[in-house]
């Protein structure tokens, strides 16, 4: 059970999904037509609990083992781009904190390939700011003026 990845797959889900519901609960649920607050998160809390279920028990019959090493290389640097991406949409703007999320992404595979990144980055910016900023409305901030 400690070695099998659709057991601790469906835990993390469950954790997930637990906290959410849990965060929401302080929050006004609503109804179907006059959703709340808290309708969207408890909804979405609960679907995940049951998404974790399904794959726990799938994980518990199935009893497939995980095999390799854990990649700290990946840990670190996915972990770190969204650290950065949370530092840099406030203090420089939506597309460098969007580029930086996507290079360091990127970077933490060893297939690493400088110009499919850049490519990669150049089109998820613009779908990106194409559907929030313009096709939304969400007031972000493309790029931040550092002059006085």
């Amino acid at each position: 059970m400690s070695k099998n990845k659709d057991f601790w797959g469906g835990v993390m889900l469950i954790l997930i999904g637990a906290g959410a519901v849990i965060i929401a609960r302080d929050y006004h649920f609503g109804s179907v037509l006059r959703m709340g607050p808290g309708f969207f998160p408890t909804i979405l809390g609960v679907i995940l609990i049951m998404f974790g279920l399904a794959i726990m028990i799938k994980g518990l019959i199935k009893g497939e083992k995980i095999r390799g090493l854990v990649s700290w290389r990946a840990l670190i640097l996915l972990s770190l781009s969204l650290i950065l991406f949370g530092i840099l949409i406030e203090r420089a703007g939506l597309i460098p904190a969007l580029a930086a999320l996507i290079f360091c992404s990127a970077y933490a595979s060893k297939e690493f390939k400088l110009l499919e990144v850049l490519l990669l980055v150049g089109v998820l910016i613009l779908i990106s700011v194409s559907l929030f900023v313009w096709g939304l409305g969400l007031p972000f901030t493309l790029i931040k003026s550092f002059m006085g």
